[in-house]
């Protein structure tokens, strides 16, 4: 694309960095007519993107770029125009923070480097100015191509990275983005949605020395209604105050006589079996002399 000014000029070097700034290097810092031409060359590209590839309306523009962390490679021709240099075409790439899919379908939050807009005049495409300048933004920024993002490609762009870079399988996005497969290469993929944490269960303890004693205890003593069994404790719970009585069938009178000598001293149970025995001898002997 010519123009009616001096692009060997403006653009000294045969491929051009302009970010932000519209300035190409420190030679054409504070010079607002460089910069209003650097604009012009900018808008002029752009429309001729956006034409070749049926756009409502251009996606790079002077103002955009100054609006935006982009940068635009720009490529010219020096001998065209008389001398005075053509514009051939340019790249925009920038930063974008995506959300993807991965070949499994898992979503991954990444923000690769994209490229935004690639344009080459029509009647020089083929000669080989896209992979140089392509080739130059790698280079710059040193990136792969695989591990990058593409906005809306055509299918030139398709074809094109296909050809030079070998990149053919590409991972189906939901958005206008597309990317290859080699993009997910030592990717962390986090899962969508976290579970919650399980309850850690606590620390089941063992009997101590002195619960086992007492659960051994019990067992020997036996529980209502069994009766206590022999040699049991007279502080267990079958004769503790409150506790039930023995259903049991009551065990027979002994024999009425002179107590056997023991040969120690009365215990309570033999004081309290001798009292009854006398009342009920006192009794017995006031019914026999006819008092009832």
């Amino acid at each position: 694309m010519e123009f009616s000014f001096d692009i060997n000029n403006i653009f000294p070097e045969r491929i051009t960095v302009l970010d932000q700034s519209l300035v190409p290097g420190d030679k054409s810092k504070g010079r607002p007519d460089l910069q209003s031409k650097i604009a012009s060359v900018i808008d002029e590209l752009g429309k001729a993107s956006s034409k070749a590839q049926q756009l409502p309306a251009p996606i790079t523009s002077a103002v955009k770029l100054q609006s935006n962390q982009h940068s635009l490679y720009l490529i010219k021709d020096e001998t065209s125009n008389g001398g005075q240099g053509a514009g051939v075409g340019f790249l925009k790439v920038g930063y974008k923070k995506l959300f993807l899919l991965d070949q499994r379908g898992a979503h991954l939050e990444a923000e690769p480097l994209c490229v935004l807009d690639f344009y080459v005049s029509e009647s020089l495409q083929r000669h080989g100015y896209g992979l140089e300048l392509f080739d130059f933004m790698l280079q710059h920024t040193q990136m792969e191509p695989a591990l990058m993002a593409y906005d809306r490609p055509s299918a030139k762009f398709l074809a094109f990275l296909a050809k030079h870079y070998c990149l053919t399988q590409s991972v189906p996005q939901v958005n206008n983005f597309v990317v290859y497969e080699g993009f997910f290469l030592n990717k962390s993929v986090g899962p969508s949605r976290k579970g919650l944490p399980k309850k850690v269960e606590g620390e089941i303890k063992p009997y101590s020395l002195m619960e086992r004693e007492a659960l051994r205890g019990d067992q020997r003593v036996g529980q209502w209604p069994f009766p206590p069994q022999v040699g049991s404790s007279p502080y267990s719970r079958s004769h503790s105050v409150g506790s039930s009585p023995s259903r049991a069938p009551p065990a027979q009178a002994p024999p009425q006589g002179p107590a056997p000598a023991s040969g120690g001293p009365p215990t309570p149970h033999s004081l309290l079996s001798d009292h009854l025995k006398a009342r009920r001898t006192s009794s017995l002997n006031r019914s026999q002399l006819g008092f009832y």
